[in-house]
């Protein structure tokens, strides 16, 4: 098959970048705080009558806000006039937000993958299929209300998002509520001794996973509660999200943890992404893909990755009322890459 390769012109690819506001359907409470609409910020890149799409996600506890990331997109040099060399043009990028660098890298990608006329998976050497269903988040609430969503819900996969406020009461009401499959997360809220007193509670709930159950930063806290877990027979796999942003981090952490969660907001995109994903693996530990609350824009562009790992993880654009893009598809639980080049990706508008 021979790919519909568009020869670039000798000019500067040129950069873009437009504030996003998406709303959430109901406000999203984690550990971290709550959020009523989340300011994103949406990066483009063209080149040769061509337009690649891309997502910077302002999240507010990696110091991110949607001026900031205008401000460092704003202030980049040109990105030169070869589409294809990713590597150096992503290489020289300033030192700055992972978020902000993750929507150039977005971008760029999408513009390579329309320029060949491929999905990007396939650039990639994946299949768009299968894809491991996803998870639906339910956001901190009363054990009653977080029952009553459990109950209603009817995806198999429920990630259940708790701070350090009585866990255990809230996993209790929400597994009488359902038979689904329990994921828990903690977005760092829990001392190592309460992890320690809670978490061998919590097994008699059949959860698939508990992650990021320690702040951020402390391999040797994960190191004891791993060994503690393994003293008291525990074996209900950990997972870390907050901790581990790029590959370095992930081969930090081997040995005290049993998986890591990758998102593109924290690796600064799709190539660091990988490398952290094979990273993983090189130490013998599961992936889940997942994703901050974002839109169709960067949620499909980690979708096309889905083919590498474990778990997903990816429901941002379920959780929203004014997705601006069509692209990853969804029925239930069930997922499906759009056909079009590069992340197919299309406006809504459009």
């Amino acid at each position: 098959m021979l790919y519909n390769l568009r020869l670039s012109k000798e000019t500067n690819m040129r950069l873009f970048c437009k504030p996003m506001t998406l709303k959430p359907r109901i406000p999203f409470r984690v550990a971290h705080g709550t959020s009523a609409q989340r300011e994103n910020v949406l990066v483009g890149v063209e080149h040769d009558g061509l337009t690649g799409y891309g997502e910077s996600a302002a999240v507010p506890y990696y110091g991110d806000t949607q001026e900031s990331l205008m401000s460092y997109l704003n202030s980049l040099p040109p990105l030169g006039g070869d589409p294809f060399a990713l590597e150096s043009v992503l290489k020289n990028l300033p030192d700055g937000s992972h978020a902000a660098q993750a929507g150039v890298d977005i971008a760029l990608h999408d513009l390579w993958g329309k320029m060949v006329g491929q999905p990007l998976y396939r650039l990639f050497g994946l299949s768009s299929a299968p894809i491991p269903q996803t998870s639906l988040t339910i956001g901190i609430d009363t054990p009653d209300e977080m029952a009553r969503a459990a109950r209603e819900s009817e995806y198999p996969i429920l990630k259940i998002k708790l701070d350090s406020h009585d866990p255990e009461n809230s996993v209790a009401a929400i597994r009488k509520a359902t038979n689904a499959c329990l994921r828990i997360d903690a977005n760092a809220s829990w001392t190592l001794q309460q992890a320690i007193e809670v978490i061998p509670r919590l097994v008699q709930y059949d959860l698939e996973f508990i992650e990021q159950p320690l702040p951020a930063g402390n391999v040797a806290a994960y190191r004891t509660l791993r060994d503690r877990l393994h003293e008291m027979n525990v074996t209900t796999p950990i997972f870390a999200d907050e901790s581990v942003k790029t590959s370095s981090d992930v081969a930090a952490y081997a040995g005290a943890i049993d998986g890591v969660v990758v998102k593109l907001m924290k690796t600064c995109g799709l190539r660091e992404a990988l490398r952290a994903i094979h990273t993983a693996r090189a130490h013998g530990m599961k992936v889940m893909l997942s994703c901050m609350l974002e839109s169709s824009v960067a949620v499909t562009a980690a979708a096309h990755l889905a083919a590498l790992c474990d778990y997903v993880d990816l429901d941002g654009p379920l959780l929203l009322t004014n997705d601006p893009f069509k692209g990853l598809i969804y029925n239930g639980a069930n997922l499906s890459l759009p056909a079009g080049p590069g992340l197919g990706v299309i406006p809504v508008s459009s």
